[in-house]
């Protein structure tokens, strides 16, 4: 089992308990080669994924990889400051600079100077120190709040959302700039509900886990709660899960987790992928086809698109052509190619060639 799992980092900027990321789902493996190939890189990195999905500890995972390891890594939760504050943590302050400035204040991104600056919930931002936070990713300085004085820094920012920043863009909560700034590599960490090869290796890690703070001896699984597990669709993700399983603990008897033990919510949460365009989805399964690094990605992409509309049209060739723009001789002719439409062997030389000449020529 390929397991991932980090203690807290001593300079965190807000309290976030260490958990564990499995990558046992194929979805999981594809991110974690994609993790290996980007994190020795200087890029800015924006991870996606709803709460509880482990961003904090794809980042942290990308920060030992890199050249920084051996330098700070912050942690900072954008959301849990103030706007009045917000400023003066990012980037400093001086002493005087405004009312309970006793003294001058290092912020963030002077405490990651050399090492990695994790910005958690980057949405949300208000949009005054969105300017800001841009200009010191291009000037690669600071100015403290009530100083002049720039301040150089040396840092590399991962940042992390679980809301659709295009969206953000759209309704003018997010600047697109910053954007594309902070988006240069694209992690999107899928729900556990889509990785389910990823849910039993976790219960049994936090099985471990616990049982261990708790002082007790080995636990295991029923079959019944194991079925239970492996199909409830965890709204509340890694986190979620980590509850129930130490909860389970304290009630479980005889050493035995059974169904009537597991505590699950029955809490439907209203997600975001409800309200996303077929685009939104179409661009997402590409993604993770790109992360997958298929062989032969294309022609497995003309052949699903080909093969679905014509399907969708009764293998009607003429009603498939309209539909995907195309003549209906080129349409005969890639359905021919896919096995999809039998060759007529009556059809002339002449026809047969015309038809080789096409799929040439397309």
């Amino acid at each position: 089992m390929q397991l991932l799992t980090l203690p807290p980092s001593p300079a965190l900027a807000t309290s976030i308990r260490a958990t564990a990321q499995v990558f046992e789902d194929p979805r999981s493996k594809a991110l974690l080669k994609h993790v290996q190939q980007v994190a020795p890189s200087e890029a800015s990195v924006l991870i996606i994924g709803e709460t509880g999905t482990g961003k904090e500890l794809v980042a942290r995972h990308i920060h030992n990889l890199s050249g920084r390891k051996e330098q700070p890594f912050v942690a900072v939760n954008c959301g849990a400051f103030s706007e009045s504050l917000v400023e003066a943590e990012l980037f400093g302050h001086e002493k005087g600079a405004f009312t309970g400035a006793l003294g001058a204040k290092a912020g963030w991104f002077e405490e990651a100077n050399g090492g990695t600056l994790f910005l958690d919930e980057i949405g949300d931002l208000p949009m005054s120190i969105q300017v800001k936070l841009l200009r010191v990713l291009q000037e690669r300085e600071v100015v403290r709040l009530g100083s002049r004085k720039s301040i150089a820094i040396n840092v590399r920012v991962l940042a992390a959302t679980n809301v659709q920043l295009e969206k953000a863009i759209n309704a003018g909560h997010f600047r697109e700039d910053l954007f594309y700034r902070l988006n240069v590599v694209n992690l999107a960490l899928s729900p556990l509900r889509d990785r389910p090869g990823d849910i039993l290796p976790l219960v049994q890690y936090f099985i471990d886990t616990y049982t261990r703070r708790l002082g007790y001896g080995d636990v295991i699984l029923s079959p019944e709660a194991e079925h239970r597990l492996a199909t409830y669709s965890w709204p509340g993700n890694i986190r979620e899960l980590e509850n129930v399983i130490h909860h389970t603990l304290l009630i479980c008897r005889d050493g035995v987790i059974q169904a009537d033990d597991l505590r699950m919510s029955n809490l439907r949460i209203e997600r975001q992928e409800d309200s996303t365009t077929a685009h939104d989805l179409l661009n997402q399964a590409f993604q993770r086809l790109f992360e997958e690094q298929i062989d032969n990605l294309h022609e497995q992409v003309e052949r699903s698109l080909l093969t679905a509309a014509y399907r969708l049209c009764h293998h009607n060739q003429v009603h498939t052509a309209e539909l995907l723009g195309l003549s209906r001789n080129v349409t005969r002719t890639l359905l021919i190619n896919l096995g999809e439409l039998k060759v007529n062997k009556r059809r002339s030389p002449t026809s047969a060639r015309d038809d080789r000449v096409l799929h040439l020529s397309i």
